[in-house]
């Protein structure tokens, strides 16, 4: 594993952010989920695609805090722009859970 210093982990802007609308892809390449974030007002809302299909459908995205790195270029997949990368882990089978607060936090908010 590299080692990064403190300056380079800053420079990795995430946020927590709540899902404010989410709906199927079926396009996509590998199931996935369309999302809108709100980040709040300094960021504003910011839309993502994740394959989080196994866990997650669209109705039980809405509301959740979430969290993303802000700080990224556009990505498009296939008709559709990423503006933000939705972070989480991967399950014992490779299939991805959402990284969340523990605790509902103000939207925005900056990992530390």
């Amino acid at each position: 594993m590299a080692e990064i210093s403190f300056d380079d982990f800053l420079k990795v802007d995430i946020r927590v952010g709540r899902v404010i609308r989410a709906e199927p892809f079926p396009e996509a390449r590998k199931p996935a989920i369309k999302m809108w974030v709100d980040f709040g007002d300094e960021i504003g809302e910011r839309k993502t695609s994740a394959q989080v299909t196994v866990h997650y459908d669209p109705e039980a995205l809405l509301g959740r805090q979430v969290m993303a790195v802000v700080n990224f270029p556009p990505r498009q997949i296939g008709k559709f722009m990423s503006e933000v990368l939705v972070l989480g882990f991967p399950d014992e089978n490779g299939d991805i859970v959402l990284a969340t607060p523990d605790k509902d936090v103000p939207v925005g908010g900056r990992m530390h």
